[in-house]
């Protein structure tokens, strides 16, 4: 049965001997449908722009793709883009950065699904399991809510109205039934800022970022491209207890890079390098013999910590407490969130530790304060030490 050549197959036919013509007269390789390829604009028209994309003859792009919403041109003469390529049809090459910049319709769309081109989309409302998208030609589709984006949306209404480009992940029932993802566009672009970041980053460097989650033990930040961890002893001098107080999702921080492995994906940020250290002045704002009103932070068995100020803690050793009488612990005397006066007795600037002890009370620099250690600028004891003095006094009572 004879039948009359469709359309497509003129145009398939036209393809195929133009692509032979041009390997005839020794052209550049051959452009794929949907192959992705950097242009130099060469001259822009009333309707359409013409590209220089290293191939026999001019490209050519809808005109209204290169427009913002006032009709305003986003590019000039020289300026390089990257576009997708559509069909080659009468010795033309029809380019397009987008499936929606111009005329489109269920053909245009299923070759974008085919060959992997970007769609514009206009979140419509809300469906069961995710958004119904229009595409453009006014068809819709539907985008389930784990492929709106990189994360969970919190109020998935919030998108509605809003438009961006995606990709057609299923077209079926000639164009009835359409699923498209703007996860996988994201995904592909961070992929790129990775490679970039890459090359370029490295540790100690500034960067900044935003917050995405925040747990007990830190907060997680993308600084476009790659996620990493802000720890929670990294945020501020100051012992922070909840992280929610000082931190929320969405928040832009200005970081320093702490630590790269590329190898196993993990990255690590600190908040507190970016501050002044409270330490450097330290001696000049409390010399020893001075009087401070101090606020109490933590109660330990072995003394209280005092802040002085953000950042700058001390230690009264429970020795120095209950005003000459023995006390088990320092709940006995004090609680958390008092303020308190006390005196300097002792500082030490390289292991960032000062020892108070309440004011009025004698200061003597003696080896009893020191005997249960500071870490270094946390204001927080050490547990072996503390273990180990403890096991000793049991041993010395045994005796």
């Amino acid at each position: 049965m004879n039948e009359e050549p469709t359309d497509l197959q003129d145009d398939m036919e036209e393809e195929d001997f133009a692509a032979m013509l041009e390997e005839s007269m020794g052209g550049s390789q051959r452009l794929e449908i949907g192959q992705k390829t950097e242009a130099t604009i060469l001259q822009i028209g009333k309707d359409w722009v013409f590209l220089d994309v290293g191939q026999k003859g001019e490209g050519v792009l809808d005109v209204r793709e290169l427009q913002n919403d006032e009709g305003e041109l986003s590019v000039e003469v020289g300026d390089t883009i990257e576009a997708f390529f559509m069909s080659r049809k009468g010795g033309e090459l029809r380019f397009t950065t987008k499936i929606g910049g111009g005329r489109s319709g269920h053909e245009q769309l299923e070759e974008a699904w085919r060959s992997g081109i970007p769609v514009d989309g206009r979140i419509e409302k809300e469906i069961k399991g995710g958004y119904e998208i229009m595409l453009p030609g006014n068809v819709r589709s539907f985008c389930p809510y784990s492929q709106i984006g990189l994360r969970r949306q919190d109020n998935p209404e919030e998108l509605i109205g809003q438009s961006f480009q995606v990709k057609i992940s299923q077209f079926s029932e000639q164009g009835r039934n359409i699923v498209v993802s703007r996860r996988v566009l994201l995904e592909e672009q961070r992929q790129a800022q990775a490679e970039s970041l890459r090359e370029t980053l490295k540790e100690g460097m500034r960067v900044t970022a935003e917050v995405t989650s925040i747990r007990e033990f830190g907060a997680f930040v993308d600084i476009g491209g790659i996620e990493g961890l802000l720890p929670i002893s990294e945020v501020a001098y100051s012992r922070v207890e909840d992280l929610n107080e000082v931190l929320h999702v969405g928040q832009s921080l200005e970081l320093v890079v702490k630590s790269l492995d590329w190898k196993n994906n993990k990255f690590s940020f600190s908040l507190r390098d970016t501050l002044a250290d409270p330490w450097q002045n330290v001696a000049d704002n409390f010399p020893v013999g001075s009087e401070h009103t101090g606020k109490v932070s933590r109660l330990a068995q072995f003394g209280a910590f005092v802040t002085l100020e953000e950042g700058i803690d001390g230690l009264i050793h429970i020795s120095k407490l209950g005003e000459g009488r023995r006390i088990n612990h320092p709940r006995e005397v004090l609680k958390e969130g008092q303020e308190l006066a006390v005196t300097i007795e002792k500082i030490d600037e390289e292991q960032k530790r000062i020892s108070l002890v309440p004011a009025g009370v004698a200061v003597e620099a003696t080896e009893t304060s020191w005997s249960d250690s500071l870490s270094s600028g946390s204001g927080m004891g050490s547990f072996g030490e503390l273990l180990k003095a403890s096991q000793d006094k049991k041993k010395r009572k045994k005796k």
